[in-house]
This record gives C-alpha cells, structure tokens and sequence, in this order.
C-alpha cells in the first residue's frame, strides 16, 4: 500500500502531466514521469522483498497493580540467508508503540522493550503486531501480522493494611477467641462430647466412656477461618473520578489483607455483583481482576445491597462508601446486629458529605485527601481488635 508521501508523489505526477497536456510544457513530462515512475519501483521493491523472521513478543508481567511496571519484550531474529531491510514494528492498541529494527544479517537477532501505561487501573491492549517493510523513498509500504492482540490487567492500587480482626457474635465459623482451645489445627484435641449415630468408632474416648458409663467421642479442634465481606459503593451519584478511584483501591486493599491470611473473603458491589465466600490465591485474584474493570453505575442502589446482606449477615462486614447521607450511613451501621464488626470507610472531598452514623461499635474511617486511608484504617482496626479481645475474654 501506499504511504501518504506516496499518494502525494502519484497525484503530483499526474497533474504534472495533465498540466503539460494542457500548456504544451515538455518538462512537465519527464517530472510527472518521473513521479509515476518512483510510485511503480516503491511497490514493486515492496512486493518482492521476502522476510523469513522469527518474532517473540512477551509481557512481563502481564498482571500488575496501579503504578508497577510492565514491559513488552520483543525479539526479531533473521532466518533468510541474504540480510534484511529496516523493519518497522507497529504495536497498537492502548500503549501504540512503533519501533525501528536496523538490517539483519543471516542468523543474527536483535530485541527491543517498551514500557506500558500503568498509571490506571484497566485493560490494556498490545497489538496485534505487525511487521512493515518500506522502500527506501518512503512512499510504499507492506506488512504482515507477527504476532497476535493480548490484554494486559492493571490491577487496583493495594495498600498494605492491617486485615480486619477476628470477630465474635454472629458468625458461625467464630471461634478464635475460645479459651480452651490447645489449637488451630484440625488434629488439635478440644473436648469430649455424646457419641452421635455415624460418628467415627475410632475417635471413642474409651477411659471416659468407662468413667461415666456413656459413649463419649473425641472432638477436634476445627481450623478457624474468618468471613469477611466488602460492599463496595459504585454509585455514580456517590463518586467523582477521584473519590471512586480510591474507594476501587480501597477495597481492594482490604480483601487483600484478609485473603492473605486465608480468610473467607465476599465481594459484593451496589450493582448487583456478588462474588460469593471462597479463599486462596485463585479466588482473590478473581475478586482484583473485578475491581480492575469495574465502573461507576447510575442504576446501583445501597439501601438494596444493605437489605440483602442484612438476610446473610456472617463475621464481618466492611462498607466502602462515597458521598453519602447520614441515613445510609444509619442504615449501614445497624447491621452490626447481624455481624461481628462493621466497619464504615467514607471516601470523599473534604468538602463532601460528612454525615455519620450513630455512635456505638460500628467503626467509622473517613478517607480524604488530606487523611490517607492506610493511616486510618490501622488505627481503627486497632482499636477494633481491643474491643473484640475484651468481649472474648469477658464472655
């Protein structure tokens, strides 16, 4: 195909010659000639060039979080036996790179990099690639795709925090806190209880069951996992681009810290998304590959996503909100009657909305540029792990 330098060279060469036909101008001929004749031999030249190259592109890596860096790697070795011409390499898509590759002798190899944008969390495209062969006059070019368009994720900005703390109450899976537990392991000895129909026969404590003349079972110490879930506030209305960044890093801090230690993590967002409970380094980096695409939705409600967790409420819950009115904030503190902690963290301007809600157990954290959110969230998990240490103890 022709270059825009070619397209220019062709349509001067023809009104050469038509302004020669027309004036009778001898020379105009031969430049308009010329022209045509520059425009024949470009792609020509480019037709008949063959390429026999070996083309590797890599990304690494290709999962990073807000401000990291990835770099693509590209490697072009020649396999012909003659050297080649200046290649040119065009990546497009969101980083667009283009790079100049000097002539290459048979067998040799040469590699270049380039950096991503990671400046905002997203998918950012690579490619496809392409290999662009160009005369020496610029004016033809051809091209042929090396390799194939990947996606690379910028995952949300984590910070590390204090994951939230152990909670007593309503959560059938608590039982950090008992104090006669010898263990945390699933092998641990607890305590002896009534033997049940389809009870292990092995785990009969046959000393006691002699003593008191009942069949008694050894009970086991089962490992403790605590649930924690995030509710995060993608309202559009509640958010400006700012805000709802931070609220996005948030929360994804927060389910990282308690994924880290193997809790039971749920994402639950005010549009309707709900990634359910589940654990390891699979299920969390599903949750961070979520949060790296999500948006900011007008038809999302709080007051909808608050009810329904009121009907399941289990261990903790963690309530990311922006701009909000004292009313839901209200609403939002009074399911600690279903949970074991509930923590509020307000991401806003400082001069957003800063209703809060009824004083009493639910913790409040407010994020605004002038108070980071790491900062304030240690302190207040903190805080929250004192109180729950002393009602453990006290019950």
């Amino acid at each position: 195909m022709l270059t825009r330098q070619g397209w220019l060279c062709l349509w001067a060469g023809v009104a050469m010659i038509a302004v020669a036909r027309l004036l009778g101008i001898g020379e105009l001929y031969v430049f308009g000639a010329v022209a045509l004749g520059l425009v024949v031999v470009a792609l020509l030249y480019v037709r008949l060039v063959r390429l026999d190259l070996r083309v590797d592109r890599a990304v690494h890596p290709s999962r990073v979080h807000v401000g990291q860096t990835s770099r693509v790697e590209v490697r072009v070795r020649n396999l012909r036996r003659t050297d080649t011409p200046v290649l040119r390499l065009r990546d497009p898509g969101t980083a667009g790179a283009e790079l100049l590759v000097p002539p290459l002798d048979q067998g040799a190899a040469t590699s270049a990099t380039y950096r991503l944008p990671t400046d905002r969390r997203g998918v950012v495209a690579v490619g496809p690639l392409r290999v662009v062969v160009g005369d020496p006059f610029g004016l033809a070019q051809a091209g042929v795709q090396a390799a194939p368009r990947i996606e690379v994720t910028v995952l949300p900005r984590v910070e590390p925090v204090r994951p939230v703390p152990y909670t007593s109450g309503n959560d059938p899976l608590a039982g950090v806190l008992h104090p006669t537990a010898l263990g945390r392991s699933g092998d641990d000895f607890y305590a002896l209880r009534p033997y049940v129909v389809g009870d292990d026969l092995r785990r009969i404590h046959w000393p006691s069951t002699a003593r008191h003349d009942e069949l008694l079972v050894r009970q086991q110490e089962q490992p403790w996992q605590g649930r924690t879930t995030v509710l995060l506030d993608v309202r559009r209305a509640a958010h400006d681009a700012a805000t709802f960044e931070a609220a996005v890093s948030v929360a994804a801090s927060v389910a990282t810290a308690n994924g880290a230690q193997r809790d039971l993590v749920r994402l639950v967002t005010t549009d309707g998304a709900d990634s359910g409970f589940g654990s390891g380094a699979a299920h969390l980096q599903a949750l961070l590959e979520h949060l790296a695409v999500v948006e900011a939705s007008g038809s999302a409600s709080l007051r909808t996503m608050l009810d329904l967790l009121r009907r399941d409420g289990q261990g903790a819950l963690v309530v990311v909100v922006g701009r909000t009115p004292a009313d839901d904030l209200r609403a939002a503190a009074r399911l600690r009657q279903r949970f074991g902690l509930v923590a509020i963290v307000q991401v806003t301007d400082d001069a957003g909305d800063r209703g809060a809600p009824p004083p009493g157990s639910t913790t409040l954290v407010r994020v605004t540029p002038s108070s980071p959110f790491a900062p304030a969230w240690d302190r207040a998990m903190r805080a929250a792990a004192g109180r729950h240490s002393r009602a453990g103890v006290s019950s």
